[in-house]
């Protein structure tokens, strides 16, 4: 436990040095400007603002999902879900306001966003990304766990992800990470994420207990060139394939055992919660793949909970599979603007107990100007086999308008 603290206080102190040196290096040199010579331009992050000399910068953008859904929003989570008598829904899903830029120096970047509709305070960090290979960030975002949770709602090729977001997503978390590019020759090229958090989810101000959660995530980028987290379709047609191979890790003990925008929560059959009294380890394998508007990405995922105060253990497993392509490359009359996409997921929440949730999904997009407004429509068919074999269907439609600007 003393060698875990002061590692914790080792990356944060070295973070702090590296940013205090940044900033006061710079701090004798700035000197005021008038913001009419300031460059004022618009772009694919909102509006920007520049200093003449570069040393500040400032990207303001807001967005808005407005969504239909019959006969419900909400994903199946148990047998009881289905035919519940949901009515339809017509919303304002998201409202966010981002804000990002650098200070001082164009290595020395920060972001946060906000959602408006629940006044949730999602993101803020700081990044020090001087160097390809090492680089630092401190503050709260989405952990790089999953591609799927970790690019943004606004860029999936679905309406949503998967239903295995619920039960396996690492969501926001609060703390400080190393990350980097290990550039090599050709398929030598490797990505990784390390990561010491508090464990607590969005918006914790503190630990429940001393245990902190470690992440890690070793990504191969095996064609040479990276596939980031910036969306799930090929809307620029690569004319030369990328590809990625990923590895993520994450071990927690906490009272939660599933975590969301809202914070640290429960999974059904995990509503006791006290302070440490889940052990939580998962992993994941991913793959991600684009060339010539077709893409592809999966996930394989398992998840272990240990119930230190009761006794017990429960293992979760699921994966998904996804592609999406946009037509006008093989069939000449298809709509450049129009993408269909597919995705299948299979989710078990209990190994030891013959349940099955499947979701087939189908989805077109209309890209007006590529994910910063598109249109989608999407159709959704569920499967809930419960232990005694008796089965659930339920058939959704969804419509979604996503705006940025």
């Amino acid at each position: 436990m003393v060698m875990r603290t002061r590692f914790t206080r080792f990356l944060v102190c070295f973070g702090l040095t590296l940013l205090f040196f940044g900033t006061a290096a710079h701090a004798q040199e700035f000197q005021k400007d008038s913001i009419s010579k300031w460059d004022i331009n618009y772009g694919g992050k909102g509006i920007y603002f520049t200093a003449p000399d570069n040393a500040f910068s400032l990207h303001i953008q807001s967005r808005l999902q407005f969504r239909f859904a019959t006969p419900s929003d909400n994903d199946p989570v148990t047998f009881n879900d289905f035919n519940d008598g949901e009515n339809s829904v017509f919303k304002i899903n998201r409202a966010r306001l981002k804000v990002g830029g650098h200070a001082y120096k164009p290595w020395l970047k920060y972001y946060w966003e906000y959602e408006l509709g629940r006044g949730n305070l999602l993101d803020f960090r700081v990044m020090i990304e001087r160097w390809k290979w090492l680089n630092i960030k401190i503050g709260q975002w989405k952990i790089e766990y999953t591609r799927e949770r970790r690019i943004s709602s606004g860029a999936q090729q679905l309406v949503d992800r998967s239903i295995l977001n619920r039960s396996f997503t690492v969501d926001r978390q609060q703390g400080v990470e190393l990350y980097g590019r290990l550039e090599g020759r050709g398929a030598a090229d490797v990505s990784y994420w390390a990561a010491v958090l508090t464990g607590a989810g969005r918006a914790a101000t503190d630990n429940d207990d001393k245990n902190l959660m470690y992440f890690g995530r070793l990504q191969w980028n095996l064609l040479g060139d990276v596939l980031g987290f910036g969306g799930t379709s090929d809307l620029v047609i690569h004319q030369k394939p990328e590809a990625l191979i990923a590895f993520s890790a994450v071990t927690n003990r906490s009272p939660f055992t599933r975590f969301s925008s809202s914070g640290g929560g429960f999974l059904t059959d995990f509503e006791q919660q006290e302070p440490g009294q889940y052990r939580i380890n998962q992993g994941n394998i991913e793959t991600a793949f684009v060339y010539k508007g077709f893409s592809w990405q999966s996930e394989v995922h398992h998840k272990e909970i240990l119930d230190k105060l009761n006794g017990g253990r429960t293992q979760l497993r699921g994966y998904y599979a996804q592609a999406g392509y946009f037509a006008h490359q093989a069939i000449s009359w298809w709509p450049k603007q129009l993408e269909v996409a597919a995705r299948y997921a299979n989710f078990n929440p209990d190994i030891d107990q013959p349940i099955t949730l499947d979701e087939v999904s189908l989805a077109f997009n209309w890209f007006f100007n590529g994910h910063r407004n598109k249109l989608t429509a999407e159709v959704s068919s569920f499967d809930y086999e419960n232990a005694d074999n008796t089965l659930e269907n339920e058939l959704r439609f969804r419509l979604q308008w996503d705006i940025s600007f």
